[in-house]
């Protein structure tokens, strides 16, 4: 179903921004290049409330990013309840990029951080004069609910030839002087939209102006003092506040800003009770506490703001032709205190306070201009809170005038004309007027060719007009606004100061845009920059803040876009959770209440969809419905939105409960929508497909012929006006094809079915859109075709349905998501090569069964094949492209969502995974682009390129056939590969179907469950109902499947010298012990027969997995490497595990055999088998042996392993490792190469993981093994191995896996011999199998 333009983004600010270009780092005379800068008397208070916090019972400080410092951790020392302090130095060398500063509690816990950025380190290098310290404060960035702390340090700068810094070190802290600089809170967000009020008068004292740069501190206690002696002196000091004040607002730079207030202040606090210039002198200081609020975001900068600003209202008369503006900036901070913290009355305060100084101003002077641009900005702000069209119409209306007073060249023309374009943009998302945003966006664009350089305020009409070029994307789907829009707000968040409090605003804005290109192209990394965009806005915004809820119903927005394409639950589960929270912030009567309850109604309606919790998909009809009923209907744009949103929930509903009337409300509600938008509307396409899907669900409820024409007629019509290279295509027209086939299956018109075939094969074949729709398409191609007996289509559908399984589980996603991908689509290269046999396509069968199946270990195969070639061609491309590959493998093993989603996890942690995630995609699309640099060059055009049948069998082994069984429900057949043969030989397999083979497969797990094998267990066998159950197996097995292929092969006679055989089954036979079929003798019978008679078996898990090993094989001599040897495993009572006490005996009997043959080895055992040991000597040894208990993880496959001392040894540890050593493991553990049944095609079992980690050969088991018999199976395993099989090295016996399935055939039969054929005689050595090489 389409969801395209169903959720949508809470309007974001769009008007004026205050702020600069980060502060330079300067060098002043007080410091040369010999100078030295040292940190001394570090300590960090804590929050009286805190002092008896959990957490602090010790704390410690680690230092990142200062080069050459021996230990970067500082402990310190309690001196009083809520201090800690170091006595200790620490240099900042000169070359010192950055500095983290990590507190972290007593037991290694991280409780918060400073950051300090390059300029920042700049600053603290000049805040001290020579010889001298500066006391530096700031907070640490904690959780919420950890302890509220404070660090606080010295600067000392020693100039060469001076005092050392133990002198200084051992001053008293009263000859410091104080310090000047000031660090900004990045955990605030400025949400301005208005222009400012006018400075104020200079002091009119003449005297000599006094300019006073930032290398000056403005609090030197000699200043102070000269301040208090010299009135001329104080006055030159203000006018210095005055011109930082003007370079503040010219930058937005908070160092100015600071120093405006502190220049400021003492013109203030000098100036006397009644002074005629002290109203503009409170004036200037309320606007340089703005800047700075503007800065910071501290309430208390605002707070200070609104003070002084009032107190220069109240000494002023109406008569004062300055009491305008001053009228003016009061309203303007109420303004600014109102986009904080949303408090109606703030803002219409502000709006009274500013036409009563329209009301007061004089005609032709500076505040009329000045007066109805604020008016306008403040109007349109509360029309944002309440939706109250006449505000924004006026607001218009006073932007205009202000605009139309302005002298041509002003220097405030750009930030006018900003607020009037954003005012126009807000009315076209009410109207959907294509006027109001073509106007927007050339007065935007006005506006910003006509910030001067360097304006403080640019960044922000820069992110304002790349909002409006997307709010037109959305209305017209033209890429190219909306990339116009991802230029101008990446440069916005790249030019912002990392520490301004705007950076929220700008993040938000931009990953706005990047979900709505996505939903476009469908392109994975936009709406992974889209997320980690909007996550990193939600973490940088306090709580109460007025904009948090838009941030977090944004983030919910991407969150539900990328569930649309991935089908991931967490995404749909995080997307919902910052929807509740969003709505739960918004205040009752505030105008985006409906979008974001059509957000969260929609966003569990997706939820239902995978689910089924009917109490979802009730809650959202309920939430939407009330969205509807709150928007106004001149609200055309949203009003369509929730309606069809509805639509879409009540026919999910009517699915569940075949209600008729769900599905009735669903068809009037989308229809509603399709009316209220006009011809040409980008959303049009998707509203129709929605209306369509209705309609067809309605027919094949009631069988309605009018229904499904109408279905039919409205999809075509989506197709036709959804533009190409939109990602929704593909899914429009398998939407098409799926009505198309419907009407076919009531009426039998052949023009339908043949209709329907060519859409789904348009679908298939589009070059962008999800790949699991046009997987779709391809497989409903495939099978309409091949009922039709179009054998060219068949082939052709099926060709494209294999090459989208790689992407419907692409390496863009961790291995486990791989696999969650597959479940449903395990069984399609089985079916496909189905298809290709019974065309006699043989080659082409075995093709798609190594494309479709083991696709995840031969990914991680082709990151890691051998470069030689390459190298040798372009060392640079070869060099890059393993580094890519082997990031994306380690990408391949990471956390995903679902392990933090809840209430519980922070917005760190998850931004930390996003972040992940999104590196994650960006690599596989780096490697898809190497991957496609490589190919350029003529001689690798099939480099990584599927293998065709002629290579695949150029490089079989040559002791043997390598048998392929494909098994489906409509035929069962056998592929034999022979060394001498250039074709596959056909053998089918008449006696056996499919539900034949899984009635074995079901036979064996009950009788296997029945006699407790599936979990380890040294009891006797349980007695059984069925207790020739193995026997009929073996024996059905033998005589259905095994048989015929080994008379087709000319193995008629038994032989004692048997050759190898390897098998790659399918379907239920992958879990069917095919190396141990036969007719066994049981008591009293005739001498029974078996495979082992003929051929010595092995297992694969795909023919490419053997192949790469045969060619490994020839390219190294395994005898001749270093690192050969053994390494044994033992536990025989791990912690919390039952005791299997003959892994003691194994281990010994293995020992006894390697020490006789000279061989070298290394056993780990008990307490010394810890995960790190085992993984490091692993990298020791070429070959492994496990003795111990091992698990089977069929929900996440990486995390099956085996247990250790310490714990869980996981697949995904050792996968990681690059071992090229690796040579042979022996799995003496339980169920080490059971699989998984729903993923009978991709091999889940530890014994492929090894192969997959490198190993030439694996020896495991398909059940439990019993404790008593494997440490003799495994001794006669190794005697007649280390007989056969031990290599020379310069004098010391090597080991090598060479001869490893002929022993295992050795062990087996000689354990036969002893015990005979009895049932409890086959459950002890039929698990044992061995893959590989």
């Amino acid at each position: 179903m389409s969801t395209d333009d169903n959720a949508v983004s809470s309007l974001s600010p769009t008007e004026n921004l205050n702020q600069g270009n980060p502060p330079p780092t300067t060098t002043t005379s007080s410091e040369t290049p010999s100078s030295e800068c040292y940190l001394i008397d570090f300590a960090v208070e804590c929050h009286p409330n805190d002092a008896n916090h959990p957490a602090l019972n010790g704390i410690g400080l680690t230092m990142l990013g200062l080069e050459g410092l021996d230990d970067n951790t500082l402990t310190l020392a309690k001196v009083s309840p809520t201090i800690w302090k170091y006595d200790g130095v620490v240099q900042l060398p000169a070359i010192a990029e950055e500095l983290m500063v990590i507190a972290q509690s007593e037991d290694g816990g991280d409780l918060g951080h400073v950051y300090f950025p390059e300029a920042e380190l700049g600053e603290l290098r000049t805040s001290a004069p020579p010889s001298a310290q500066n006391r530096i404060r700031r907070e640490f960035t904690t959780e919420e609910d950890g302890p509220k702390l404070t660090l606080l340090f010295d600067i000392c700068i020693i100039p060469p030839d001076e005092e050392t810094v133990q002198d200084v070190v051992q001053r008293p802290l009263l000859d410091r002087a104080g310090s000047t600089t000031a660090f900004s809170n990045p955990d605030n967000q400025l949400s301005p939209n208005a222009g400012r009020g006018p400075l104020q008068e200079r002091s009119q004292h003449a005297g000599s102006a006094i300019r006073i740069n930032n290398s000056i501190p403005a609090h030197d206690s000699a200043i102070q003092r000269k301040a208090v002696e010299d009135a001329r002196f104080i006055d030159g000091l203000y006018n210095a506040g005055v011109d930082a004040l003007e370079r503040a607002i010219r930058t937005g730079r908070l160092d100015d800003a600071n120093q405006a207030i502190s220049l400021l202040e003492i013109g203030v606090n000098a100036a006397p009770e009644g002074h005629p210039e002290l109203p503009g002198k409170l004036t200037n200081l309320g606007i340089a506490f703005e800047i700075r609020f503007q800065n910071t975001g501290d309430l208390t900068d605002i707070s200070k703001a609104m003070t002084a600003k009032q107190k220069a209202v109240d000494l002023s008369s109406e008569s004062d032709p300055d009491t305008p503006g001053r009228l003016i900036n009061l309203g303007v901070s109420f303004l600014r205190l109102f986009e904080r913290t949303g408090d109606l009355s703030d803002i219409d305060k502000a709006i009274s306070f500013q036409r009563k100084a329209l009301v007061l101003a004089r005609e032709g002077d500076e505040y009329t201009p000045r007066g109805f641009c604020n008016l306008g900005s403040s109007l349109q702000s509360r029309f944002r809170y309440t939706g109250d069209p006449t505000d924004l119409s006026d607001a218009i209306t006073a932007q205009h005038k202000a605009v139309d007073l302005l002298p041509e060249g002003h220097e405030d023309m750009a930030g006018w004309l900003n607020n009037l374009g954003a005012s126009y943009a807000y009315r076209f998302n009410n109207t959907e007027d294509i006027a109001d945003i073509s106007k927007a966006i050339a007065i935007q664009e006005k506006a910003v060719r006509l910030a001067p350089e360097g304006h403080g305020e640019a960044l922000g009409w820069l992110t304002n007009l790349g909002t409006s070029y997307r709010f037109r994307f959305e209305r017209t789907g033209d890429l190219t606004d909306i990339d116009k829009a991802i230029s101008v707000q990446q440069k916005s968040v790249q030019l912002v100061p990392k520490s301004h409090a705007a950076i929220p605003f700008f993040m938000d804005n931009l990953g706005a845009s990047f979900m709505r290109r996505f939903e476009h192209t469908g392109d994975l990394a936009d709406i992974s920059e889209a997320i980690s965009a909007q996550q990193k806005a939600v973490h940088l915004t306090p709580e109460g803040h007025n904009d948090l809820p838009a941030w977090l119903s944004n983030l919910g927005a991407s969150f539900r876009a990328r569930f649309e394409r991935t089908g991931d639950l967490a995404d749909i589960s995080e997307a919902t959770l910052s929807q509740r929270r969003s709505v739960r912030l918004t205040p009752d009567g505030h105008s985006d209440v409906p979008i974001r309850l059509n957000n969260l109604g929609f966003f569990l309606s997706c939820r239902f969809e995978r689910t089924n919790d009917i109490t979802d998909i009730n809650d959202a009809i309920a939430i939407q419905q009330k969205a509807v009923d709150l928007t106004p209907d001149s609200n055309v744009g949203m009003l369509s939105t929730w309606l069809n949103n509805l639509g879409i929930s009540f026919a999910r509903r009517f699915r569940q409960t075949e209600n008729l009337t769900d599905i009735s409300e669903a068809i009037v509600a989308e229809q509603k929508a399709v009316n209220l938008l006009h011809e040409g509307h980008a959303a049009i396409a998707g509203r129709l497909q929605n209306l369509g899907i209705s309609f067809e669900v309605r027919h094949e409820s009631t069988g309605d012929l009018v229904d499904i024409s109408d279905a039919i007629s409205t999809q075509r019509k989506a197709v036709d006006l959804t533009p190409d290279g939109h990602a929704n295509k593909p899914v429009r027209m398998n939407s098409l094809g799926n009505a198309l086939l419907s009407r076919y299956k009531h009426t039998g018109d052949l023009n339908d079915i043949h209709e329907a075939v060519v859409n789904y094969r348009l679908s298939a074949t589009y070059s962008v859109g999800p790949p699991a729709i046009r997987l779709d398409g391809a497989r409903n191609w495939a099978q309409i075709s091949q009922t039709l007996s179009d054998s060219s289509q068949t082939l052709e559908a099926y060709k494209t349905a294999i090459q989208l399984v790689s992407e419907v589980a692409g390496l863009e996603q961790t291995i486990q998501k791989r696999h969650t991908n597959l479940v449903d689509i395990s069984d399609l290269s089985v079916k496909a090569a189905a298809a290709a046999i019974s065309l006699e396509r043989h080659e082409t069968a075995l093709e798609w069964l190594e494309q479709g199946r083991c696709l995840v270990w031969n990914q991680l195969n082709s990151l890691r094949t051998p470069l030689d070639d390459l190298r040798a061609r372009d060392r640079r491309l070869a060099d890059r492209f393993l580094e890519v590959s082997r990031a994306l493998e380690g990408s391949g093993s990471r956390a995903d969502f679902s392990g933090v989603i809840g209430s519980e996890a922070s917005m760190g942690e998850k931004i930390s995974l996003q972040e992940e995630a999104d590196t994650h995609v960006k690599l596989a699309q780096q490697r898809d682009k190497l991957l496609a640099e490589v190919r350029s060059i003529p001689e690798f055009k099939d480099f990584l390129r599927p293998p065709e049948a002629s290579q695949l069998l150029e490089h079989l082994p040559s002791d043997g056939p390598v048998i392929v069984i494909n098994i489906h429900k409509s035929r069962c057949d056998a592929l034999a590969l022979l060394a001498d043969s250039d074709t596959p030989l056909h053998i089918p397999l008449e006696n056996i179907t499919y539900e034949q083979a899984d009635k074995l497969r079901n036979q064996l797990r009950r009788y296997l469950s029945s006699h407790g094998v599936r979990l380890p267990s040294r009891k006797p066998a349980a007695s059984s109902k069925d207790e020739s159950a193995i026997h009929e197996v073996l024996c059905e097995l033998w005589t259905r499947v095994v048989k015929p292929i080994l008379d087709s092969l000319g193995f008629t006679t038994p032989t004692s010298d048997p050759r190898r055989m390897w098998w790659c089954a399918t379907g239920p036979l992958a879990f069917l012990p095919i190396h141990a079929a036969g007719d066994y003798a049981r008591e009293g019978e005739r001498p029974g027969i078996s495979i082992s008679d003929f051929v010595i078996s092995s297992y694969t898990p795909s023919v490419t997995a053997l192949i790469e090993r045969v060619k490994r094989a020839r390219l190294r001599d395994i005898s001749v490497e270093k690192g050969n040897g053994l390494l044994m495993i033992s536990q025989p009572d791990t912690p919390g595990l039952p005791a299997i006490p003959g892994t003691e005996e194994e281990i010994t009997a293995i020992r006894e055999h390697l020490t006789k043959n000279s061989v070298r080895f290394h056993c780990l055992e008990g307490r010394k088998a810890t995960v790190n040991q085992v993984i490091t000597d692993m990298e020791t040894y070429n070959s492994v042996h496990f003795a111990c208990h091992a698990i089977q993880n069929l929900a996440e496959s990486l995390k099956s392993g085996f247990y250790l001392h310490d714990g869980q040894l996981e697949l995904s540890e050792i996968l990681k490792k690059q071992l090229p050593r690796a040579d042979f493991a022996f799995l003496s553990a339980c169920q080490t190469s059971t699989g998984d049944e729903k993923l009978s095609e991709e091999a889940v079992h530890l014994a492929a993981g090894m192969l997959a980690a490198g190993f030439q050969g694996v020896v495991a088991t398909t059940w439990s093994i019993k404790d008593l018999y494997g440490p003799i199976v495994a001794g006669d395993f190794y005697n007649h191995l280390l007989s056969n099989g031990v290599s020379k090295e310069e004098g010391e016996n090597g080991f090598s896996s060479v001869g490893a399935a002929h022993a295992l055939h050795d062990a087996t039969k000689r354990a036969r011999e002893k015990l005979g054929d009895s049932e409890s005689s086959l459950l002890i050595w039929v698990p044992y199998v061995h893959f590989g090489l």
